[in-house]
């Protein structure tokens, strides 16, 4: 008779199924998925209110240093007020962005391109945070990201108005529509980046990119960096060499240690511009540093400087012996490009045991040229400009020939490159099939 009654159901004669829990542990609570993070937040910013506070925040994280450093060197020797400090550190930092201050001694427009860098990267993080405030992040819209760009800049413009308008006194006049304009211009383009970026426009317009273009673009962006890396090296060792004149050139200035120390880090913010003239010295046509002069590696010619330390590094006369040697290095920064870019394709078609077709090759080596050419000659221009009237109205290289030369000198290096890497690597044998082995009998 059995001894299983309906109360007591049969138990199982074998061992414990497949899939069963041992007695006595209890089952984890069901897991609720994470929202994805491209999924659209459930509260959304109002679009004026980000982007105010966005460029709010991109306006004073980058007018601060510039305060602190102007500030300091006006309040050592007691020169004036602590508005005034402030004021000068708000002029310097309208520098910054490109707005001409006129002065009673004439047009200041030298651009310190470490402080324009730092407000390009502010600006940038601002269309970032704004987009995701307005939950634009990941939507994959350009119309978000240009409305976006667009909000940043009209409230950046805004600000610079506001600017121009608390540092137009005394002897420096600045006109609120130019700050209005150039910071718009800063703006806009800053903040676009920043939201194709966050909203993943970025990332389909690379992906729709041809493959040659992008190859070029790439190129020819390496190939400016290399080049502008070898004009800072040049740039550093002739300071160096001509450090005891940037020093005493310093402590002629007799401002106490902070304004000794302002001085360096006003130097310090000019170091690009020195990068930019250097790269241009290394290409050929050289930079003025006055009306009717002249450093070219074939002439120098410059009449009585004012006591910057940047200045201090200039060369004394043409270029010779081994010095020579430096006119071949845009040639090799190029012949690197056009070397990255091969190894970079042949490692992709080895990828696919194919071998690299020489028009793939030899055009996007030749399109880095112009490329290169346009991003130095706007470099060249952007770090140029006047240091007052008379004899130094005009300071910095010329952009036009900056561009055209470093056009020609890029495009054939970077084809030179391309093709001896092109030449020289050994073609990837395909891999043969492995062999089937009998089965055993």
């Amino acid at each position: 008779m059995s001894r299983v009654t309906p109360d007591q159901p049969r138990r199982p004669a074998t061992g414990p199924r497949a899939g069963d829990r041992p007695p006595g542990r209890a089952r984890p609570a069901a897991r609720v998925p994470a929202p994805r993070s491209g999924e659209e937040p459930r509260s959304r910013a109002p679009l004026p209110v980000a982007a105010g506070v966005a460029a709010l925040w991109a306006a004073l994280t980058s007018w601060l240093p510039v305060s602190v450093v102007l500030g300091l060197a006006q309040l050592s020797e007691d020169a004036g007020s602590f508005g005034g400090a402030l004021r000068a550190g708000l002029a310097g930092w309208l520098l910054g962005h490109g707005v001409p201050l006129q002065t009673t001694a004439g047009p200041l427009g030298l651009i310190p391109l470490a402080l324009s860098a730092l407000v390009v990267w502010r600006l940038t993080r601002a269309g970032v945070h704004v987009s995701r405030a307005v939950g634009a992040r990941g939507a994959g819209s350009p119309r978000q990201a240009l409305t976006v760009a667009v909000a940043v800049g009209i409230a950046y413009a805004l600000i610079g108005v506001l600017a121009a308008f608390a540092v137009d006194a005394g002897g420096l006049r600045v006109s609120p529509v130019t700050a209005a304009l150039t910071f718009a211009a800063f703006g806009v383009p800053a903040a676009l980046v920043g939201a194709l970026r966050t909203t993943g426009v970025w990332a389909l317009l690379t992906a729709r990119c041809p493959p040659p273009l992008r190859d070029g673009l790439r190129t020819g962006l390496v190939a400016a960096l290399l080049l502008l890396g070898a004009g800072a090296g040049a740039a550093g060792l002739a300071v160096a060499t001509g450090g005891g004149d940037a020093a005493d050139m310093i402590g002629a200035y007799r401002t106490g240690v902070a304004g000794q120390a302002g001085i360096t880090l006003v130097s310090l913010a000019y170091a690009p511009n020195a990068i930019a003239w250097s790269a241009s010295y290394l290409l050929g046509p050289g930079f003025a540093v006055g009306t009717d002069t002249a450093v070219r590696t074939s002439e120098v010619s410059v009449g009585a400087l004012p006591a910057v330390p940047l200045l201090a590094g200039l060369p004394r006369g043409p270029m010779d012996g081994l010095g020579a040697a430096l006119l071949a290095v845009p040639v090799l920064a190029a012949m690197a490009a056009g070397w990255l870019l091969a190894r970079r394709l042949i490692r992709a078609a080895a990828e696919e045991r194919a071998d690299v077709a020489w028009p793939a090759l030899l055009g996007p080596a030749a399109l880095a040229g112009p490329v290169a050419g346009v991003l130095l000659g706007l470099v060249a221009a952007a770090s140029g400009g006047p240091l007052g009237g008379g004899r130094l109205a005009e300071v910095g290289p010329s952009p036009w020939p900056v561009a055209v030369v470093a056009t020609l000198v890029i495009a054939v290096g970077a084809v030179l490159g391309a093709a001896a890497t092109r030449t020289l690597t050994r073609p990837a044998r395909p891999t043969p099939p492995p062999r089937a082995t009998p089965a055993p009998r």
